[in-house]
C-alpha cells in the first residue's frame, strides 16, 4: 500500500468486491426465463461472474442477443423482480472479514458504494447484512442510468470529497475511476482482472494498512 496519499473516503464496486450473489442471481434469472417460452437457457453462476460490472441493459443484450428488444424487455423486468425477491430471502456470500473491516475504516473515512446495478439492488444487500450504518451513500446505474464513472463522480461532488478512492475487481471498474478522476485500488479476489499498473489488496482486510490499524 502506498501511505504518502491520504485518502478521505472510500469508494466500493458491489459485485465481485464486497460479495458474491452469482449463484442467487443464476437461480433468480433462471426462474424468470422458465416464465417464457421464447427463452431457451440455463444460466451459471460462471455466466453471471462473466458479465459482472456491466451496466445492467447492456448484460442483457450479450446474454439474450437473440430476443427482440420487446422479448428482452419483458425478460428483464421480471429477471429484475426476481433477483430481489431471490436475494432478500437468500442474500449472498460475503468476502470475508467484511464487517470488521467497515467497523475499523468506517471512523476515519467516509464509505460510499457505487455499482452498474438496477435500482434496489445496493440498498437489499445493505438491509440483508444490515450494514446500512456503515455507509453514507450509494449510487447506481438504475437510479438515473448514469455510467459507474459519471455516478462516481456524483458521490464525490455531492460529499465534497477531496481524496477519494475507488475499490473495485474489473477492467470497467479501473476505466471508470479513471474517466472519474479518481485513484483505484484492484480487488484481485473478484471476478476480473486489470490491464494496468494499479494498487491492489488480496483481502478485504488488507484496506486496514490504510488506517494503519
Amino acid at each position: 500500500m502506498n501511505h504518502t496519499i491520504q485518502y478521505d473516503s472510500l469508494i466500493f464496486d458491489l459485485d465481485g468486491t464486497l460479495w458474491d450473489s452469482t449463484q442467487t442471481i443464476a437461480d433468480a434469472w433462471n426462474a424468470a426465463a422458465a416464465q417464457f417460452d421464447f427463452v431457451d437457457l440455463t444460466l451459471t453462476r460462471e455466466d453471471i461472474r462473466n458479465i459482472a460490472g456491466m451496466q445492467y441493459d447492456a448484460i442483457y443484450q450479450k446474454l439474450f442477443p437473440n430476443l427482440n428488444l420487446e422479448q428482452r424487455k419483458q425478460l428483464q423486468a421480471t429477471a429484475a423482480r426476481i433477483e430481489l425477491e431471490y436475494l432478500q430471502q437468500k442474500g449472498g456470500e460475503l468476502y470475508p472479514q467484511l464487517q470488521e473491516t467497515l467497523e475499523l475504516l468506517q471512523p476515519k473515512y467516509k464509505l460510499f458504494i457505487v455499482s452498474n446495478c438496477q435500482s434496489g439492488y445496493i440498498e437489499t444487500f445493505l438491509q440483508y447484512f444490515d450494514l446500512q450504518p456503515y455507509f453514507t451513500d450509494v449510487a447506481c446505474y438504475g437510479d438515473q442510468r448514469l455510467p459507474k464513472s459519471e455516478n462516481i463522480r456524483a458521490v464525490v461532488q455531492r460529499h465534497n470529497l477531496q481524496q477519494p478512492v475507488y475499490i473495485g475487481d474489473t477492467q470497467g471498474d479501473y476505466s471508470a475511476s479513471v474517466q472519474a478522476g479518481v485513484p483505484f485500488i484492484l480487488a484481485r479476489y473478484g471476478f476480473g482482472e486489470v490491464q494496468a499498473e494499479v494498487e491492489q489488496i488480496e483481502r478485504l482486510s488488507d484496506l486496514q494498512k490504510l488506517v494503519q490499524v
